[in-house]
């Protein structure tokens, strides 16, 4: 089993540029010390229902509540204008964003137990006798013995047949040349909301593991 950087196609540096866009990794920054409200705050502002700050003040009073101290209302402030930078963007790129903020939280928050260097996006792995993937995984921790591959999501509709197939083949080609490769998915939504979508699929099996909005920071080794 080994590692290759993606190739370098028109779709792909597009979405570099996204991805270096200073907001993403601004919004991510916030989100990895974030609570699930306002992880639940970010998410439902930049779906891009409407980009008054207030509106979303009264609907999700919490994070801005008196009985929320001082230093957490102004991330759940900055949370808010972030989101709300995201929002204010077009259908298409507004898309693309979110999809890059969940792959740089999802780096950030792996980089706080594995070594940074270990921690990469855009990475095809490939294995003897086996037709590489066209599509790459969007964070790997490509560690000896113990590599990790993650697919990330926004939302629950994201998940699909093709992408649990191909963690779990991967997975497989992992263990028959007799390497570990902990695969999973992660998605910026509720459990419950990703199970409902999982229920209407058939997983080529129960080994694909599954991080969401509430258990993001298993991913930084957290309980």
């Amino acid at each position: 089993m080994r590692f290759q950087d993606a190739a370098r196609d028109a779709r792909a540096v597009v979405y570099a540029g996204v991805q270096a866009d200073p907001l993403v990794a601004r919004a991510a920054e916030l989100l990895a010390d974030a609570t699930t409200p306002e992880r639940l705050l970010a998410r439902a502002v930049m779906n891009g229902e409407t980009t008054d700050p207030n509106v979303w003040r009264a609907i999700l009073p919490g994070p801005f509540s008196g009985d929320t101290d001082g230093p957490s209302r102004d991330r759940s402030e900055a949370i808010l204008e972030a989101s709300l930078r995201v929002a204010a963007r077009g259908d298409e790129v507004r898309s693309q964003f979110r999809g890059a903020i969940v792959e740089a939280l999802t780096a950030r928050l792996l980089a706080r137990r594995a070594a940074p260097a270990d921690v990469r996006r855009e990475r095809r792995i490939l294995f003897d006798g086996v037709a590489a993937e066209i599509h790459p995984y969007d964070v790997t921790v490509e560690r000896p013995s113990a590599a990790e591959a993650y697919d990330c999501k926004w939302g629950a509709r994201g998940i699909n047949p093709e992408v649990l197939t191909q963690l779990d083949a991967a997975r497989a080609n992992a263990a028959s040349e007799g390497e570990r490769l902990t695969v999973a998915l992660v998605v910026f939504d509720l459990r419950r909301s990703c199970a409902a979508r999982m229920a209407r699929l058939t997983p080529p099996s129960g080994k694909v593991g599954l991080v969401t909005l509430e258990s993001l920071d298993r991913l930084a080794g957290a309980a």
